[in-house]
Order: structure tokens, then sequence, then C-alpha cells
């Protein structure tokens, strides 16, 4: 008898640190409304992706409720459309590195905010858990990597999210929506890949940006990078063009 009890008991702790460790959902939520966040990014993103911090916090009490909308209305998986899904984690996504820097602003890059804020145990800013989803503690790098990237298989949402640096896809000046997720994840694509000051594009040669090297597999299930780049590049690249990769600038993007 001791033994059965002994041995459900492990069962139960080991699901307990489980849970702990799974993706943040919630059952019975539906969609939030995003438009408070597209307000705040309208007034506060320029087209070309400059992010006014500084205006930022002094609307700081807005961003922190939708946040709390957020947190409080994680994606129910079993009610939720796929594009509410997704639209759901790409704004989490931005608008929490938007909160990240706001609390720490000034700083000179993301990146400068590990070793300043001194949490022990996490390998860089990333996988701070400054944050909750669903009641549990989450960080930038679940959002990406445990959802946005394991989930969903969609390589367009590398233009959509926003590491607060000057080489990274602008942060788009509105709201991901449901109703129009395709048609915005196709622009954001087609604006970074074209944009010369990220990357530079010819027939025969391509320097593009890193994120093409850290993430060539999200980018290359279906067939080439070239293969990829060329469904939004407005210059046709050669199947042998020499590929090499620029240097990234992770000065913050204000």
């Amino acid at each position: 008898m001791k033994f059965i009890f002994s041995t459900l008991f492990t069962l139960l702790l080991a699901t307990c640190f489980a849970c702990q460790g799974a993706v943040p959902g919630m059952a019975g939520t539906t969609s939030p409304d995003h438009s408070p966040w597209n307000a705040l990014l309208q007034k506060h993103v320029s087209d070309e992706g400059i992010v006014n911090y500084k205006g930022f916090i002094q609307d700081k009490s807005k961003l922190e409720a939708y946040l709390k909308t957020l947190s409080q209305n994680a994606p129910d998986r079993a009610t939720w459309s796929r594009e509410e899904q997704l639209a759901y984690w790409i704004n989490a996504y931005n608008a929490f590195t938007v909160k990240l820097i706001v609390d720490n602003y000034p700083t000179e890059s993301i990146r400068d905010l590990g070793p300043k804020l001194k949490i022990p145990l996490i390998k860089d800013v990333w996988h701070y858990k400054f944050f909750q989803i669903g009641g549990q503690e989450s960080s930038l790098d679940e959002i990406e990597h445990g959802i946005l990237r394991k989930e969903f298989e969609e390589p367009r949402i590398h233009f959509a999210i926003n590491c607060a640096s000057v080489s990274c896809p602008p942060l788009l000046n509105e709201a991901f929506v449901p109703s129009k997720l395709d048609s915005q994840l196709d622009r954001v694509a087609r604006s970074f890949i074209n944009d010369s000051s990220r990357n530079k594009i010819s027939k025969d040669k391509i320097e593009i940006s890193s994120i093409f090297s850290w993430f060539k597999g999200d980018f290359t299930k279906n067939g080439s990078l070239i293969d990829f780049l060329n469904k939004y590049s407005k210059t046709k690249i050669s199947p042998d063009a020499k590929i090499s990769h620029l240097d990234y600038d992770w000065n913050l993007n204000d």
C-alpha cells in the first residue's frame, strides 16, 4: 500500500512540474479587444517603426491595462481560431517587450537589461519571467520559441514580433487582428525583405539579415531560403545566388 501511495505521489509531483513548464492557456476565454494596443501603437510608433518610449511611459497605465487583459485572457485552444491565437501571441510579445523597455528606460539596448536586472539563473533578458499569462509566470522566450515557433509553423512571425532593436523588423504601428492577420503578415514580410537598410538583394548576390541565419529552418521547410525570399522580394533572386548575412544592430529602436 505504501508503495502504491508513493508511486501515486511521484506521478502527481511529476505532473505538477510538467504543468509548471507547460505553455500557458486558459479555458472559457474569448479573444480580447486589441484596439487599446492599436491606439497606443498609432500614437507612439512611426510608420518606419521608430518607437517613442517616453510617450509609452506617459501612457503606462493604458499599456498596463491592456497587458492585464492579455494576462487574464490567454487563448482557449479548443475554441479560439488559429488567427485569434496568432494575433494574441504576436501582440502579447510586442506589448510585453515595450513594457520591458518602459520599465527600464533609458537603455541603449535591450540586451543590456540582462546584467542590469541581475536576475539569477537566467541566460538573457528574453528568459526573464516578468509577466503572467493565465496565472503562470512567463517570458518572451516562451512566447517566441515555446508557442509561436513551436505551435504554428508560421515563418512570417519573425517579421511581426519586435525585439526593440534597430535591426529587428520594425514594430508595426497597428495591432495584429484575426480578421486581417494573413494580409498583415504578408505586408510585414514584404516590407522587411525589401528594406534595403536590413537586406541588400540583387539577382546574383544577397546580403541578408541574421534572422535568416538564426531561424533558417523556419524558412526552409517547404523549399530553399531563396525560394522563400522570392515569394516577397521585388528583385528575383537566382537559385545559386551568393548568400551572406549582415551584422545585427542591437541599439534601441527609438
